[in-house]
């Protein structure tokens, strides 16, 4: 950084990456500073400046050897920050510039043998609330939301037929006898769909999520809203909305037929009666369907996305699948995880938030092994269907995915 840069940056302020101090802060201040830092994108702090961009200069001595020993001492896991002194930035006045990079892993500080873990939330570091916690974890890859025990679960909180169906079925396995409790109990707390939890088995969030009675009793942000507007904009005047709730697999007979709808078929079900299906015969007599207005598979493979990635962590919100005049969004809570940006998705870059929800879908045929859903599937297919190309938009703690009806003049 350039003198000229320093300044600059002096001026603007302090924000969600710059934040002010004097160098006679104590450690654990400086090491509040660079862990919220550290659990955000990065940033810098700047010592010899007073809040209101002031400077001060810089006054301790040994002073890189005190930050060093602070990042080491009161930073679990330890940080090593990028440090430099800009002098003269007034006459006689020095600046120390530390900078961290966003972390692989959930930092907190380490003071009087508790730990603290702090975020930053504009211009301010400050404690995260449990929710918030969880979801650093979880963005770190240290916490593992889907295979947590919901409170007050059991074992007859899941749907026996589905699973029954899936381990015989899709997994072509042995299942025990329905009398079996301990047997089913073995199995699905062998396959993450149960837990052990202080003497209880209670489902976890994947096992309610997939195989639930009910899965809204305990996680009732757990559904689509879907809804369909006149016009090309949200209007209290809807032509129609539906709560589509529901475990996210559906039930199929003997016969491998769907006799109960699971999330997607129901998504899928609500986009067909509200958009244009042709219908024609073959060459052999049978009727054929063509969805008009956007494709069936891109429709799977859009709403699949959302219900197998989704933040479950959000837990005040719902996916939303909304059908405009122009257009269908859907919209999945949560920010894109490790790393994972618009631009990756497209070319097929993969990275798992619901690993066991994957795995479990990609079981009944939903996903590709391959994991190239995005690039081959939802883009491809648009472009073909009207030449049109899908937009995918992080807009804070959701993620858009909006498809075209017809190309939109320029």
């Amino acid at each position: 950084m350039t003198k000229t840069e320093l300044i600059e940056l002096i001026r603007n302020g302090e924000n969600s990456g710059v934040e002010f101090k004097r160098d006679t802060i104590d450690n654990r201040a400086l090491a509040k500073e660079l862990v919220a830092f550290a659990n955000l994108q990065g940033g810098r702090v700047l010592l010899g400046v007073e809040n209101d961009g002031t400077i001060c200069g810089i006054t301790r001595d040994n002073l890189e050897e005190w930050i060093m020993t602070a990042c080491r001492d009161k930073i679990r896991p330890e940080l090593i920050p990028y440090f430099e002194i800009h002098r003269d930035v007034e006459p006689g006045k020095n600046v120390a510039v530390i900078q961290v990079e966003s972390g692989w892993t959930a930092h907190h500080v380490w003071h009087d043998n508790h730990r603290m873990w702090y975020i930053r939330v504009g211009t301010q570091s400050r404690e995260p609330s449990q929710e918030e916690l969880e979801r650093l974890f979880q963005q770190r890859g240290g916490f593992r939301l889907e295979v947590r025990p919901v409170s007050g679960s059991s074992m007859m909180d899941l749907d026996r037929r589905r699973l029954r169906d899936y381990f015989a079925r899709v997994r072509q396995q042995e299942v025990p006898p329905d009398e079996d409790e301990v047997g089913w109990r073995i199995l699905l707390v062998n396959t993450e769909i149960m837990t052990e939890d202080g003497g209880n088995s209670p489902a976890t969030v994947a096992g309610l999520l997939l195989f639930g009675r009910n899965p809204n009793r305990f996680l009732p942000h757990a559904g689509i809203d879907a809804v369909v507007y006149p016009g090309l904009e949200k209007d209290y005047a809807a032509k129609e909305r539906s709560p589509l709730r529901g475990p996210i697999v559906p039930l199929y007979n003997g016969q491998g037929e769907i006799v109960e709808n699971g999330l997607v078929e129901q998504a899928i079900d609500f986009v067909r009666r509200n958009t244009t299906i042709e219908a024609r015969l073959d060459e052999n007599g049978r009727r054929q369907e063509r969805w008009k207005d956007y494709p069936l598979e891109v429709i799977r493979e859009t709403v699949v996305n959302a219900v197998a990635h989704r933040d479950y962590s959000l837990s005040a919100t719902d996916i939303e699948l909304s059908l405009y005049g122009n257009r269908l969004e859907v919209i999945s809570p949560g920010r894109l995880p490790n790393g994972i940006t618009p631009e990756r998705m497209r070319t097929g870059c993969r990275a798992a938030r619901n690993q066991l929800i994957k795995d479990v879908m990609r079981d009944y045929g939903y996903l590709e092994h391959m994991g190239m859903g995005v690039p081959r599937k939802i883009i491809r297919g648009m472009l073909d269907h009207n030449g049109t190309d899908p937009e995918f938009i992080e807009d804070g703690e959701r993620l858009i995915v909006r498809l075209w009806k017809e190309p939109q003049k320029t």
